[in-house]
């Protein structure tokens, strides 16, 4: 079993930055796809950005394209978002996930089996 702890939530100011960081239990973590989600009050769950096994393969959702960027460090099994030019409506739970497979030809059919519990990013305006 795979657990993930996020971390690195808080306040942000509109225009600044945050970076989330998501550390896995297991060395298994180098083999699998990552993806960090969000969930806004009143909203949907939003896929926002996802990551291969090896790092090769990022993709994002265009709410976040060119602001935030994923990246992982397999040997300290922990995945990052860094979050630029924070927008109020950035304000969300951000939760990373970890699927067993290790990339995705197309990110939306990925299964993600292994949750962090979520940590909340405010942006003041």
């Amino acid at each position: 079993q795979v657990q993930l702890v996020e971390s690195g939530g808080g306040l942000g100011q509109a225009g600044g930055s945050l970076r989330l960081s998501c550390t896995a239990s297991l060395r298994v973590f180098r083999n699998n796809a990552m993806g960090w989600f969000r969930r806004s009050p009143g909203k949907e769950r939003e896929f926002i950005a996802a990551i291969s096994w090896s790092g090769e393969s990022v993709w994002y959702a265009d709410s976040v394209k060119g602001r935030f960027t994923v990246s992982r460090d397999n040997a300290k099994r922990t995945g990052y978002l860094q979050m630029n030019n924070l927008k109020p409506e950035d304000t969300a739970i951000y939760y990373c996930a970890a699927s067993r497979r290790r990339s995705g030809n197309n990110w939306s059919e990925v299964t993600w089996d292994y949750w962090g519990q979520g940590t909340q990013v405010t942006v003041s305006s």
